[in-house]
């Protein structure tokens, strides 16, 4: 049999490892700010490129897409060359993905601070950027398949395996999310509106959860957590069941975002369903990774590598158990909208991602630099700061989450809210706020920490690029009677890859087709009209400056909410919603009808300094409101986008749309002026106010006095 010589490419894993150190510090030192943000509200420094909701996305974004995607890129780069016996199929490719994921990240930082975005969670980016992801991600795509296609090993690992599922799944999420309609070369308008756009969002964002942050990591935990172990997986038919039960379900279980919501009931409770039965795989992933270290243990106190996977693998264990307690209704009724999200995001964030992460660049530094880590003892202190860090961050969060839960719906007992104020809640959790801050000082501090061990682990080391390797060159077929089925799928990636593609289309189908050919889904209301030309300028601004990142519009069915806010929402209200913006943290109180319950003057003065109106208030001010001449330059495209998307304005409307708009401004801008404003028609201010004041007026609703 032929034995051949071939080489590892390094240089890729590198690269991917130092970009994944540099998001890192940028998108925590984010997240710091935006944490001491709500804290200190003069941290915001009245500038439009540093309030909350400007970089709230940009933190999500350089965590998720940048950090976590970085990691997820150098451990598949790493582990795939290895598991098949292979150099990647090719090097050009390889640079053309890394230079061009880095160009979608910075594109997504500047275009974030700048306000140019879609408002949808997790998929923020506008049209040329998702544009730009889906042909990068083909690049990757084609780069991985075709390294497993001419690989010399013919039975392809379960990492292997999780990685196809992510690269399919994530390909078709990104894509079916992101169908909009373009009105200029940086705005949009969603091909779905309201309930629908709902639906398809959560959909989209919970898989993203699932198959970027989950799926990607579960593959790399297969192949790291051995390697550091030096032991072989507990289970392979227990991996077997997990791959596939996982990603069967995973892809229906999006409905729990929105229980309570205008969804129709059907929907949420297929989501509630399949979560609860999520526990069962997700579990047996954990299993699978605990049970592979045993007889490893004594190893574990000593090496901080096994350290921080094992605290990964439980952190994984302790959000996928969360989330399905979470999607019952009646456990969701006390904790969305609140703190206690956060905190359980945080803990699959900070705890399995951030820590498997870690462990994987601890073990491939000494590896790749062919030198011993510069300092265990440093690494274990890493370890424990950040493990402090977590603890201070969750506790904090969960007791804040619980609070505001408890506090929004108390009732004196006379029957009336004890708390009708929401500022109310919001002044009392604001200390938790600060020990959450300094949770994540303490995370970010730690990883400064492993930065310095790993650049002084370069710097006594050589690199080593090309990683020489031999091997027999044996076909990639099936070489005989396959063991059974599924050793048969396993030496077949295509065949292995249409197979995921379909088990993970079934729920989404199921789901979302429904909505669109089932009229009764979403009733219509008579007197729900398409925004004015002024309110669909002042809905933009409102998206602009992420509003929506810290109130909701959306009023679930509980007496506490109807006696705070209002008539609870409708489907039907939302049927000319692109995008929708019924938000999922409520920092701020939900603003569905707060339409007409203020004077035009009240919102003035609100947005231009919040505590003038409301003492205490966390809100940032938004001065430039009230001098930045309002754009109307696109209008006549937003209406003729609009209609195309179904929104019934009438043939021709766009030529006269401008002279509505100016019209009421104009009344909108005497009332201001008539209590002492010094407003202008031509002002972003005028147009926001438009947009609040229409927010609930369509139905004829009972509103709290």
């Amino acid at each position: 049999m032929e034995i051949q010589t071939f080489s590892y490419d390094n240089r890729i894993v590198r690269n991917f490892g130092i970009a994944t150190l540099l998001w890192g510090v940028v998108g925590m030192l984010v997240g710091v700010l935006i944490a001491f943000d709500l804290v200190f509200p003069s941290l915001n420094f009245n500038l439009p490129f540093t309030t909350f909701g400007r970089i709230r996305p940009l933190h999500t974004n350089a965590v998720i897409f940048a950090f976590v995607g970085n990691a997820i890129f150098m451990g598949v780069y790493y582990s795939l060359q290895r598991l098949c016996r292979a150099r990647m199929f090719s090097d050009l490719l390889g640079r053309i993905h890394f230079w061009g994921w880095q160009a979608i990240i910075v594109s997504a930082a500047v275009t974030l601070v700048l306000g140019i975005t879609t408002s949808k969670e997790y998929a923020e980016l506008e049209w040329p950027i998702d544009i730009l992801i889906a042909l990068v991600w083909v690049v990757f795509a084609v780069n991985m398949f075709g390294t497993i296609i001419r690989r010399r090993e013919r039975h392809m690992y379960v990492s292997i395996w999780f990685y196809i599922a992510t690269v399919v799944t994530v390909a078709v999420l990104h894509i079916v999310n992101s169908f909009e309609l373009p009105v200029t070369f940086l705005k949009s308008y969603p091909l779905y509106a309201g309930v629908q756009d709902a639906l398809v969002q959560w959909w989209y964002g919970h898989n993203a959860v699932a198959f970027f942050l989950t799926t990607p990591y579960l593959g790399l935990m297969y192949y790291f957590l051995p390697k550091a172990a030096n032991r072989p997986v507990y289970s392979y038919r227990l991996s077997i069941v997990h791959f596939w039960s996982l990603i069967f379900l995973y892809i229906w279980a999006g409905p729990h975002h929105l229980l309570y919501t205008a969804l129709p009931d059907w929907a949420q409770s297929l989501g509630t369903v399949f979560s609860i039965m999520l526990i069962a795989p997700s579990w047996g992933g954990m299993i699978n990774g605990l049970l592979t270290l045993r007889g490893a243990w004594d190893k574990v106190r000593e090496d901080a590598v096994l350290k921080f996977m094992v605290v990964a693998v439980t952190a994984y264990g302790m959000a996928t158990f969360e989330g399905p307690m979470l999607s019952l209704k009646n456990v969701n009724a006390i904790a969305h909208y609140t703190d206690w999200i956060i905190a359980h995001v945080h803990i699959g964030a900070l705890g399995w991602n951030g820590f498997l992460t870690f462990g994987m660049l601890y073990w491939l530094w000494p590896r790749l630099w062919n030198t011993p880590l510069y300092s265990r003892k440093l690494a274990n202190v890493h370890f424990w700061i950040s493990t402090l860090g977590i603890v201070f961050y969750a506790v904090a969060m969960y007791t804040s989450g619980v609070t505001q839960s408890l506090l929004w719906k108390q009732f004196t007992v006379n029957g009336t809210l004890q708390y009708p104020n929401f500022l109310e809640t919001t002044i009392r959790i604001i200390p938790l706020y600060l020990v959450r801050a300094i949770g994540g000082t303490m995370y970010l501090g730690g990883v400064l920490l492993m930065i310095y061990n790993l650049v002084r682990t370069a710097r006594h080391g050589t690199f080593v690029a090309e990683e020489q390797q031999q091997a027999a060159a044996e076909p990639a077929g099936d070489g005989g009677q396959a063991s059974n089925r599924h050793r048969w799928l396993e030496k077949r990636p295509v065949q292995f890859a249409l197979l995921a593609a379909v088990v993970i289309l079934v729920g989404g189908l199921v789901e979302i087709i429904p909505t669109y050919v089932v009229k009764s889904n979403i009733p219509t209301i008579a007197s729900v009209k398409p925004y004015t030309p002024l309110e669909l300028e002042g809905r933009d601004l409102y998206i602009r400056e992420a509003c929506n990142s810290c109130h909701s519009q959306m009023v679930r069915p509980f007496r506490s909410e109807t006696e705070r806010y209002g008539e609870y929402s409708k489907a039907g209200e939302f049927v000319y919603d692109h995008p929708f913006l019924w938000g999922s943290k409520r920092t701020g109180p939900d603003l569905q009808r707060v339409g007409r319950k203020y004077p035009h003057f009240w919102h003035y003065l609100h947005m231009n300094e919040p505590s003038s109106v409301s003492p205490g208030s966390i809100m940032p001010s938004y001065p430039w409101l009230l001098t930045n001449d309002l754009n109307t330059g696109h209008l006549e495209r937003k209406i003729t986008v609009l209609r195309t998307l179904g929104v019934p304005y009438p043939a021709g409307y766009e030529e006269r749309a401008a002279q509505d708009l100016r019209m009421q401004a104009e009344q909108i801008t005497a009332e201001l002026i008539k209590n002492g404003a010094p407003a202008e028609p031509q002002k972003e201010i005028v147009a926001l106010i438009a947009y609040l004041q229409r927010l609930g007026t369509d139905i004829k609703a009972q509103t709290p006095k």
